[in-house]
């Protein structure tokens, strides 16, 4: 017998003298599997049984790892590997150890990339929540952004890495890139996300969509359960305020201050704020015209947005900068025609509006053919 079997054979028979008689059973099974050579089989068990009360300990889960794990370990599926050492990694104490740790072990899973894209996502973990390392929380995003993106797929460590990628831009105050990636953990990994938690993250998130540069999209946020979860609780009119700026409604926005500004983000950025509904409120007016009623005249939008005349402008520059509308202002008329407003995700009642303009369409079309068939004669002897 090699020394290796003979660490393992004593170990395990030291583990099945456990009192616990289901604990022990577990043991056995464990044993069985391993003198079997069933690593499918043993990988499997080893996920779930590393997560026995018993086991919370680090000397208990080190032990394991050493006496035992670490003589198959090159065997088993590296992405297995790497979920069970998730646990005995969680429970060491010195956190820069356990950085290490994993970092010993990178080359042994380095044959599947989805394994080493799980340990390096750990590592960003250790160093956001642990060590408040930044630098190196960043570093790791970074490194994982382009490789995730050309994958080709989405793999489980999709979640976890727009988990991490969200958590750090919270924590460094980049409102845009946290809402990004917010919603694209929930669109990876809304299932296996505790319900507990699910209000907290539709407040972080509300609060990004609204303060976040770039975000005019709110309707993809409106439109996801997760907002559900803030109905009963004391931050429900969140949702209110969303469908305000979905929309353009100033008035409501004017109407609930006496409730954000109670939020001291929110009312720290009221000047933003109000130009970022000044931005939803004119495109939401170039959207509920008719592609035939697109010039819009200073003065209508001046009514909508509450902004004074001579700010319209500088409101429609500011719009056709961004892309979020196109078109040509015509200062002589005081007028500008709008062309085409970009793309969002629409509530039910916008979309019952686009439903009417293509029905006008169709009516317009119908007419024309009809004019056509009837004078056809007349056309075609000219």
């Amino acid at each position: 017998m090699s020394n290796t079997q003979a660490t393992v054979t004593a170990y395990l028979a030291a583990q099945k003298k456990t009192t616990n008689k289901e604990l022990a059973a577990e043991w056995t099974l464990l044993e069985e599997l391993h003198n079997e050579k069933l690593w499918n089989e043993l990988t499997i068990k080893l996920v779930t049984f590393v997560r026995h009360e018993s086991l919370q300990d680090e000397t208990a889960l080190l032990q394991l790892y050493q006496n035992f794990l670490s003589t198959f370990e090159t065997k088993i599926n590296p992405y297995g590997l790497i979920q069970i050492l998730e646990v005995v990694v969680d429970n060491i104490s010195d956190k820069k150890e356990a950085i290490d740790f994993l970092e010993k072990v990178k080359d042994k899973v380095k044959i599947c990339d989805e394994a080493v894209w799980y340990l390096q996502v750990m590592q960003g973990n250790l160093y956001l929540t642990n060590l408040n390392d930044l630098n190196s929380t960043k570093k790791i995003i970074e490194e994982l952004r382009d490789v995730l993106e050309e994958a080709g797929n989405v793999t489980p460590v999709h979640g976890k890495y727009y988990m991490l990628a969200s958590q750090y831009y919270r924590r460094v105050g980049k409102h845009s890139d946290y809402y990004r990636c917010g919603l694209q953990f929930l669109g990876c990994s809304l299932d296996d996300y505790p319900r507990d938690q699910w209000a907290q993250q539709a407040f972080f998130l509300g609060l990004a969509a609204l303060l976040g540069d770039g975000v005019y999209n709110i309707g993809e946020l409106l439109a996801h359960p997760i907002l559900e979860s803030l109905k009963g609780t004391e931050n429900e009119w969140l949702v209110e305020l969303l469908k305000a700026f979905n929309t353009g409604d100033i008035n409501k926005f004017n109407d609930m201050k006496k409730i954000w500004s109670k939020i001291p983000d929110l009312a720290a950025q009221e000047v933003k704020l109000r130009q970022k509904i000044s931005l939803l409120c004119l495109m939401e007016m170039t959207f509920k015209r008719s592609a035939i009623e697109r010039a819009i005249s200073f003065t209508d939008i001046a009514q909508e947005t509450k902004l004074p005349a001579k700010e319209v402008e500088l409101l429609i520059m500011k719009a056709l900068a961004l892309d979020l509308v196109r078109g040509e202002i015509d200062q002589v008329a005081g007028v500008v025609n709008m062309s085409w407003v970009q793309p969002r995700v629409l509530n039910r009642n916008q979309i019952a509006g686009m439903a009417s303009t293509l029905d006008t369409w169709m009516g317009a079309i119908t007419n024309m053919e009809k004019l056509m068939e009837n004078r056809a004669a007349e056309i075609l002897t000219n």
